[in-house]
Formats: C-alpha cells, sequence, structure tokens
C-alpha cells in the first residue's frame, strides 16, 4: 500500500473535502471523459446540456458544505486545487442567471442549477453514503452520457466501477508495490520494516516518496506547509460572521490579540500554550467554513490540527527546523495514509472519529517523530491520539463545519500534543496496538447509526437553540 504525502495533504478550498473538493474533482472529472470522446449512448444527439443529482449525505448537508456550487464550479471546468475562492461567488451567480456552463473544449452547454442539480433525499447509493450522479444530454434532453461517482473523504473520489474494484482488492491479499522501498499496509508492517532497514518512519516515508517524485520532493513538502502556515496567517487577521446563517463569529484574531497582550505584558501561565495551539486551529478552521484555501489534513473538516500542531512545534518546541518540519509531514502522512486504507477518513462512512481521530492520531505521530520519538513511541502516539476519539459523531448543525466542528479541532490539535508527550515518556510498549485501533474505529463506524453520520439529522445537529 502506498499513499503520497501529496494524496494525503492536498491543496483545496473549504468548506468540506468530501462535499465540495470531491464534487467539483468529480464534475471536472466528468468533463475530461466528455473531452476524451466518450462513446455516446445509442440514439443520442450532439452534446448540448449536462445534470447532476446528489445522494445520501451530499444530499442531506449539501447545502450547508456549498455541495451545489461545487458542482457548478466544477461543471464550468474549475479545480479545487487552482480555485480562486474569491471569484467563486461571481462564477456561480453567472450560472445561476445564465443558466449554461462553458467548460473549456465543450462549448456552451445548458445547465440550470434550479432544475438540472436534485438534492434526493432518498436512499444513498449502494456504494458510499456521498454519491452523485452527473449525465450528459442532447439537445431534445436524451442521455449521451452517465457516470456515478463516490466521494470518500479528503478529496478522493471514485467512480462506480472504481469503488467495485477497489472494494475487490480489499478483499484480496495486499499487493505490494514494486516502486517503493517500503510499501507497508499496517502499523505492524511499518514497525516491522523499520526494525529490519535500521530506519525511522520518517525515513522510510521520504525513500517512498522520492522514489516517485525524486529531488522534487523538498519544494512540496515547502508548498504544503506554506499553504498550511498561510491558512494559519490570514484566519489571524480575519473578523466576522461566518456564512450559512448560524451567526457563528470568528474568534481566532481576537484571540490572537489577547495572547500577544498577555505575552507582552509577562502574564504568563503554563496552559497558555493549549490556548496558542487551539488558536492556530481555529483560524484555519475559520478559513475553511468561509471558503477559503485550505489543505485536506487529511479531510476539510479536520483541516486545522495538523497545521496547529506543526505551528506549535515551530513556535515553541526547542530545535525546530525546517528538516524537522518535513519529517513531521511525512510521518502524519504515513499514519493517515494507513488509516484511510484500514479504515475511513469519511465523516459520512464513519463519523468524526474518522476525520479528527485521524487527524490528531497524525499530528501526535509527526510531533512524536520529530521530538526525537522512537518508531514504537510516534505509533503509540498515534494509538492514543485516536484511541480517545473513538465513537466521536458527525453531527454539524445546519450541515455547515462550523458547530461543533472548529472547536473540535481545537481540542483534537491538544489531545495530539498530549498523546506525543505521553509516548516520548514511555518506552513504545503499551496494550493496544495502532491496527487494532484502526480496526475498532471501523468497526464502530460501521454500526453508528445514519444520524450521526454527516445527515445532521441527529446529536448537536438538532439539539442547538435554533433548530
Amino acid at each position: 500500500m502506498f499513499l503520497s504525502v501529496l494524496d494525503i495533504f492536498k491543496i483545496g478550498v473549504g468548506p468540506s473535502s468530501s462535499h465540495t473538493m470531491g464534487p467539483m474533482v468529480a464534475a471536472a472529472r466528468f468533463l475530461d471523459d466528455l473531452r476524451g470522446g466518450v462513446e455516446k449512448f445509442p440514439g443520442a444527439g450532439d452534446l448540448a446540456g449536462l445534470s447532476a443529482s446528489l445522494h445520501g449525505s451530499l444530499a442531506f448537508t449539501g447545502k450547508g458544505h456549498a455541495t451545489d456550487r461545487a458542482v457548478i464550479l466544477g461543471l464550468c471546468g474549475l479545480r479545487p486545487e487552482t480555485l480562486d475562492p474569491d471569484a467563486a461567488e461571481t462564477i456561480e451567480a453567472q450560472v445561476r442567471r445564465d443558466r449554461i456552463v462553458q467548460p473549456e473544449g465543450l462549448g456552451e452547454l445548458r445547465f440550470d442549477p434550479e432544475s438540472d442539480l436534485v438534492f434526493d433525499y432518498g436512499p444513498p447509493l449502494p456504494g458510499h453514503p456521498n454519491g452523485l450522479i452527473l449525465k450528459a444530454h442532447d439537445r431534445d434532453g436524451k442521455l449521451y452520457h452517465r457516470q456515478t461517482y463516490y466521494s470518500v473523504g479528503g478529496g478522493f473520489v471514485l467512480t462506480e466501477a472504481e469503488m467495485e474494484a477497489d472494494a475487490a482488492r480489499k478483499g484480496d491479499a495486499p499487493a505490494s508495490r514494486s516502486d517503493v522501498p517500503f510499501a507497508f499496509d499496517n502499523a505492524e508492517e511499518m514497525l516491522r520494516m523499520g526494525r529490519a532497514a535500521g530506519k525511522t518512519i520518517a525515513e522510510m516515508k521520504r525513500s517512498n516518496e522520492t522514489a516517485i517524485y525524486g529531488a522534487a520532493l523538498r519544494e512540496r513538502l515547502d508548498g504544503i506547509w506554506s499553504a498550511m502556515d498561510g491558512c494559519i496567517e490570514r484566519g489571524l487577521v480575519q473578523e466576522g460572521i461566518l456564512p450559512g446563517g448560524l451567526q457563528v463569529r470568528r474568534r481566532a484574531k481576537a484571540l490572537h490579540r489577547q495572547l500577544l497582550d498577555e505575552r507582552g505584558n509577562n502574564i504568563n501561565q503554563p496552559h497558555q500554550v493549549n490556548d496558542w495551539i487551539s488558536l492556530y486551529a481555529l483560524a484555519v478552521n475559520e478559513e475553511n467554513a468561509a471558503g477559503g484555501r485550505v489543505v485536506t489534513s487529511p479531510t476539510n473538516g479536520a483541516a486545522g490540527i495538523v497545521p496547529a500542531v506543526g505551528r506549535y512545534y515551530v513556535d515553541h518546541c526547542v530545535g525546530a527546523s525546517r528538516e524537522k518540519l518535513h519529517d513531521y509531514l511525512l510521518v502524519a502522512a504515513a499514519i493517515g495514509g494507513l488509516i484511510k486504507h484500514n479504515a475511513s477518513i469519511s465523516g459520512a462512512e464513519v463519523g468524526c472519529q474518522g476525520e479528527v481521530g485521524s487527524a490528531s492520531a497524525m499530528a501526535a505521530a509527526g510531533l512524536c517523530a520529530v521530538l526525537g520519538g522512537s518508531n514504537e513511541q510516534v505509533e503509540n502516539a498515534a494509538e492514543i491520539a485516536l484511541e480517545h476519539h473513538l465513537g466521536m459523531t458527525c453531527d454539524p448543525a445546519a450541515g455547515l463545519v462550523q458547530v461543533p466542528c472548529i472547536e473540535r479541532n481545537a481540542m483534537g490539535a491538544i489531545k495530539a500534543v498530549s498523546a506525543a508527550s505521553l509516548a516520548l515518556r514511555g518506552d513504545g510498549a503499551h496494550f493496544m496496538p495502532l491496527d487494532n485501533c484502526i480496526t475498532v474505529m471501523r468497526e464502530t463506524g460501521q454500526e453508528m447509526n445514519d444520524k450521526y453520520k454527516e445527515t445532521s439529522r441527529g446529536g448537536i445537529a438538532v439539539n442547538y437553540p435554533g433548530c
């Protein structure tokens, strides 16, 4: 198994990797198929129009997650990694007014969001809770082409056929990759390979990534951190009310000012470091909620934890360096890849344990590594952080990635630092292996009631004052 650090950490836009980035990617892929000359359905004339339907969690919380905007922008040919968030509203308004899209290479196509974009609140599609169907039509409305996509978390998108093939592969023995030297499928293999080779997890992950990306890896890691840190910085200076109607006020700027004033007045309390960690996470997730540029870490809903702990390391830990920051990202991505491969990072599939829990485990492992932890201590740090998020539901109020999502990132970041510290004070030996904890998360998610898996039909989503 090999999932690149560039797959785990993808630069995109908020508020949701599965509900915003995923559908936009699916729409862009659909246009690529049309440009590639897919075989049209029998009896269809020339391509003239597009339509889409959203299913499962994409329907139930699609409005709050701006899934409709994501599909519109995607069908215009835009992609998350290059989209200018400030231009999105203008582009959406133009499509709604003119009822056409003009993707490059396909000309002018009919698309009226009011009638051609359907929120289907019936049963979800069979492959995953986040499903969407995209269709192309001729001038008379006859079906020209059709494709089903699943947004499986973290901006990853699979077609129906790819989903079936992926399920079939998981039913067989894991296939090793010949193009990377350390293709571990689980944490036990990761530790065993590290002992045999005498390498740290960061060294193994770097070897894998270098086999794919060569000398470009350093620049790409710098790009990931620059985007994460830039998101923090933007979040620290913004203020006002977040969009969506809940009237949630941004807090990061005011908190930052308070902490700077206390520092200037030599008001120091041991717990203030927790406030700094929380600040960094709040800044990111307020930017995400506003539709700003963020990095999936491993999802948008949990995008604040890895950057917050990374910033904590840079600003508050002795001996921090850019090279070690690369190690931090590499180790975090290694853990995120294991969780995605053996369970899920999708809130719609396993609840928030798969988002905030996974991100906390990733950050804990990365921090433990750069603070000198052994491979066994790193694995222990990830397990501690993940274990204490097990069972966490995904129940966003009004389908918005705001309440409780923003504060959950702050708490997840603090848990990550605590987990790394606990692991470093041990010798790596512990009761519950990370692999077992990942299995528990998967099984818990499978048995969790759908009301608590990003449908906004249970939990906090139906128990807040405005409900």
